[in-house]
């Protein structure tokens, strides 16, 4: 490994990994896809306009938040 970057030279001879991971007690870290009813929502919306536009695409938009309860409109005009 010629002419490596010190800073990854640095980074492997200091690696805190296992002290990292000895914080989590085992089988406690839970891994989550988040989004939830919003992520389900506009994938849902995604299937159906693909049925109607094979070559579209859809995009969470703040309707679909408040939809989903998670924004509220702006009280400005």
């Amino acid at each position: 490994m010629a002419n490596e970057n010190p800073r990854t030279e640095s980074a492997r001879d200091h690696d805190d990994k296992d002290v990292i991971e000895g914080m989590i007690p085992g089988g406690e870290a839970v891994p989550s896809s988040g989004g939830d009813a919003l992520a389900r929502e506009v994938g849902s919306a995604a299937d159906l306009g693909q049925v109607d536009d094979p070559d579209g695409s859809v995009r969470p938009t703040k309707q679909d938040d408040i939809d989903a309860g998670v924004a509220y409109r702006s009280d400005r005009g």
